[in-house]
């Protein structure tokens, strides 16, 4: 097993002046929130939609600024992974995918794939957390357990780049450090499958480091890989996600639903109100509602998704559209999209 050690402190000094673009602020609305009658709350945002070829069809906004795509990068960082010598696959690779619930299985899951490299837990450097799903995180906190790094929703992530690690005989305790021959070979592999450069990197929420491309690009990345040979690394994860949704989200999440609900997609959500989807006929989608808010991120993907003449999925499609304002506990408004 590669030697460890502690891992450094990442620096952050956020993006150059220039990437803190204007494209946020001068985005436009793709979401209102009604209430009795009245709009009173809009959300902006930037979406596009790209053909086979990586070329946009549908835009929204600036699609050529850069943003974070959060955890919309997983799939990707999974690629990597594969290529650098990780064996996973079925739920595992997807749980390596995941922003997890931290549903007992998804814990589980975390532990296999730690197993299986010779590690425990003790070797996670991600943040510690209690479980995202609300029942779980109610019975932790009941049983008087705190935070844990396995708990974390990237704990699936960083098990698997520390398997990577020991696979490629990489130092486990400097995984996150952006030098680090794993994170550049992500770095490499998003370039690729974007089509473009790493605009930025900063520090995730877990952790890992965390590298900026454009919704284009995003959009571009999850069609190559919706649509990729399933002999491929690229195809290993797309499959993955398809068959086994319930390990990249979980119980009641709009994720898990979607993948399960349309046949050959696959989709990732992300951190400030990010969406990263592929169509198995190549054509991708990513969006980030401007102002981090999560309730607007289904329900414009559904729109665009719409625009997009995504067939029999109508079922799906009207949940993710369902986001109701309640007054007194009752429906008395809503989020709808705007302007697809």
């Amino acid at each position: 097993m590669p030697e460890t050690s502690p891992a450094p402190p990442l620096t952050d000094p956020g993006p150059p002046a220039p990437l803190l673009t204007r494209a946020l602020c001068d985005a436009p609305v793709v979401a209102t929130t009604t209430r009795s009658g009245m709009v009173e709350s809009v959300h902006h945002g930037i979406v596009v939609a790209t053909d086979s070829d990586g070329d946009p069809v549908l835009q929204r906004g600036d699609v050529t600024a850069p943003i974070y795509p959060r955890s919309s990068n997983k799939p990707i960082q999974a690629v990597a992974m594969l290529r650098a010598g990780l064996d996973l696959d079925g739920e595992l690779l997807a749980l390596a995918c995941a922003s997890h619930n931290g549903e007992p299985f998804h814990l589980n899951g975390v532990r296999r794939i730690l197993a299986s490299a010779g590690l425990t837990e003790a070797d996670l450097q991600n943040t510690p957390d209690l479980p995202v799903h609300e029942p779980e995180r109610e019975r932790w906190l009941v049983e008087g357990r705190g935070p844990q790094p396995v708990a974390q929703n990237c704990s699936g992530k960083h098990a698997a780049m520390l398997a990577t690690c020991v696979a490629a005989g990489w130092d486990t305790g400097t995984y996150r450090d952006p030098s680090h021959p794993l994170q550049q070979a992500v770095a490499a592999t998003l370039v690729e499958l974007a089509g473009e450069p790493v605009a930025a990197t900063g520090v995730d929420g877990c952790g890992a480091p965390v590298m900026a491309v454009s919704t284009l690009g995003l959009a571009r990345a999850f069609g190559r890989l919706a649509s990729a040979d399933p002999d491929t690394a690229e195809g290993r994860v797309a499959n993955a996600l398809r068959m086994h949704p319930e390990w990249l989200g979980g119980t009641g999440r709009d994720v898990t639903a979607l993948v399960a609900g349309v046949p050959g997609l696959i989709a990732k959500d992300g951190a400030e109100s990010v969406y990263a989807i592929g169509l198995a006929d190549g054509r991708g989608l990513a969006l980030k509602i401007t102002d981090g808010a999560q309730r607007a991120r289904p329900v414009v993907a559904a729109a665009a998704l719409r625009a997009m003449g995504l067939a029999g999925a109508e079922e799906t499609l009207e949940v993710m559209e369902w986001a109701p304002v309640l007054g007194h506990g009752r429906p008395v408004g809503g989020v709808e999209a705007f302007g697809f």
